[in-house]
């Protein structure tokens, strides 16, 4: 397990972007959930974000790339808008543990 960072470092409705030794990863805080995918784009496999921890479109609702726009569902990373429609970002695994999350490496 590898700690990412302190619970209340990730407030709600918010995203962070965590570089490991095993590839780029992201968290999503929604509705006290916690979601984490690989930061990569399944169309081009390019980073997601707009600046350094931004994946989220303006109202927060769902993820966006920046390159081409492609909108995701935070809950299960389906692509609903934009040239990779029904394919999904690739879930990572996460556990929260006495107020930090940590990455379960595979």
């Amino acid at each position: 397990m590898i700690e990412l960072c302190r619970t209340t470092d990730l407030p709600e409705g918010s995203s962070k972007s965590f570089s490991l030794p095993s590839g780029n990863i992201f968290l999503v805080k929604k509705q006290q959930q916690i979601y984490a995918y690989r930061n990569s784009c399944p169309h081009l496999g390019i980073p997601l974000e707009w600046v350094t921890n931004k994946f989220l479109d303006e109202d927060g609702e769902l993820i966006q790339c920046a390159t081409h726009g492609a909108l995701f569902t935070i809950e299960d990373g389906m692509c609903v808008y934009g040239p990779c429609v029904n394919q999904s970002l690739t879930r990572v695994s996460v556990q929260e543990i006495q107020g930090s999350i940590y990455f379960i490496s595979p």
